[in-house]
């Protein structure tokens, strides 16, 4: 009898990816597809949604050749995508309206100002757990209908359909029009506790209800993928946001968990259990996930530069050939110079929340080199994480005793022993480096019975490596004041 395997579509801010995984939870094949990012104005970002598609269907037949398997071996498929993501497509051709407005673009920042002067903040936070900000979904839509002549007319006659990227995926596997709660949970437009759209805010939000996907359990068939794409009919069974899919993949399955993933952006979870907690401190309520039986809620942070600020200083700066060679070039100098970079270059998320901040570098002198200035992009990751991990310790009224970690970023030891100093808690790296993959295959072989429960899950889980926090408090204080001032300084640039 052949050997079946879980095929997982993590479609990322910055390429597709497919992976294969087997009963223990090990890749056995995948392949990776990078895509066009466009940025029409500054701080726009848009993505080809036509692209997104065409990698993401490339990297699911690479990867299954890179397995040297037949498609009748792939018994489910689950999807990971970037979450807050938005694309509006015509019902009757498939055919996307415009670019998908990417969660990183702040084009609707003068929208949000306008629903904060109306007094809306206090009802969107109690109802979606989240923030008047232009990373959600729901005023990037609304964009689109001020912008696109006749597009409200053509969305109140049924024509058009919305979806975050897992919405659109699912569409195009299927035909079925789909999302999860964790995804829904992200759109400024679903009501987190009685998990349904919330019909007050689409009317303040002058958004029709008929765009909508209908939104399913995170865990549960959602549809067939259509043959001629993969060879055989297989099974959607699995999808969430990639965040709560790198928690699910992290085994966080107790209340108290916490994961970190550094990818594009840097991204806090921690499991609250059933019940969703209102953050006091700037953090977002959200949708953990959904196997069927009942909500599992979690806090979360968003940092939304991470990982891409070595991008960036590969591709706009050009003082690095490879990302690989930050590391080399931070551990060549003892310290940053007391060098400060701030990456708001599309505003500052959580704790937050201003979208007006813009990146900034502070301490320069005529003794500053690239390697201070790489070192010091490299600290801004972990600096964020730590203000991210305070507001949750407050929220939660708990200490959170380590960080699973994970993402692009996450193997680069100089950022990940920085880390643990700047925390002062261990940081523990997975065996499966792929584990917002991993997370949404578990969704999917769950709800196909090719796992059996949670505690079979939980046993695939294996170390890799962990970081001990050795730096002394008085220094690690000394550093956290100076990275105060520096955020200070770019909030205070306008």
């Amino acid at each position: 009898m052949k050997e079946r395997y879980i095929l997982s579509l993590d479609q990322g801010t910055t390429s597709s990816r497919a992976i294969l995984f087997n009963r223990s939870g090990v890749a056995i094949g995948q392949r990776q597809i990078p895509f066009k990012q466009i940025f029409p104005k500054p701080g726009w970002v848009e993505h080809d949604p036509e692209e997104i598609w065409a990698s993401q269907l490339a990297a699911a037949r690479g990867a299954i050749e890179a397995a040297q398997i037949e498609s009748d071996q792939v018994c489910a498929m689950g999807i990971a995508n970037q979450r807050e993501t938005t694309v509006v497509w015509d019902r009757a051709s498939g055919k996307p309206v415009y670019n998908a407005i990417v969660w990183q673009c702040r084009r609707s920042s003068d929208i949000c100002d306008e629903l904060r002067a109306l007094g809306l903040s206090d009802l969107v936070r109690e109802r979606t757990g989240l923030v008047l900000d232009p990373y959600f979904s729901g005023t990037k839509l609304m964009w689109l209908f001020d912008r696109l002549p006749g597009l409200r007319a053509r969305a109140e006659r049924g024509e058009v359909m919305f979806g975050t990227i897992d919405s659109w995926l699912i569409y195009k596997l299927t035909g079925a029009h789909l999302t999860d709660p964790t995804n829904a949970s992200r759109t400024l437009l679903f009501n987190i506790r009685t998990g349904a759209w919330d019909e007050e805010l689409l009317k303040l939000f002058k958004i029709p209800a008929a765009i909508l996907p209908r939104v399913a359990p995170s865990s549960g068939v959602l549809g067939l993928a259509r043959k001629e794409f993969l060879g055989a009919e297989i099974p959607v069974a699995g999808c969430a946001g990639d965040q709560q899919a790198a928690l699910f993949g992290h085994a966080c399955f107790e209340a108290g968990e916490a994961k970190n993933t550094y990818g594009t952006g840097c991204f806090t979870l921690m499991n609250t259990g059933p019940t969703p907690v209102a953050s006091r401190h700037g953090l977002l309520t959200t949708v953990a996930w959904d196997l069927g039986r009942g909500y599992t809620y979690a806090l979360e942070g968003s940092v939304f530069i991470a990982g891409a600020v070595v991008q960036w200083l590969r591709d706009q700066m050009g003082m690095l050939a490879d990302s690989s060679e930050s590391e080399e070039l931070a551990r060549s100098v003892e310290d940053s110079g007391e060098v400060y970079l701030v990456p708001a270059f599309v505003g500052m998320g959580a704790p937050y929340w201003d979208a007006d901040a813009r990146g900034t570098v502070v301490g320069i002198t005529r003794g500053t080199t690239k390697a201070h200035f790489v070192r010091a992009a490299l600290e801004s990751i972990a600096y964020q994480s730590k203000d991210l991990l305070d507001a949750m310790e407050k929220d939660a009224g708990a200490d959170i005793r380590c960080i699973k970690a994970d993402g692009g970023a996450s193997a680069n030891s100089f950022l990940m022993q920085f880390q643990a100093d700047i925390l002062d808690r261990r940081v523990i790296l997975p065996e499966v480096g792929e584990i917002t993959a991993l997370g949404a295959a578990y969704l999917a072989g769950l709800a196909t019975g090719y796992w059996d429960s949670l505690a079979e899950v939980a046993g695939n889980w294996r170390r890799k490596r962990e970081f001990v926090p050795s730096l002394s408090e008085e220094k690690r204080k000394r550093l956290l004041d100076s990275w105060g001032k520096a955020v200070l300084a770019a909030r205070a640039y306008k």
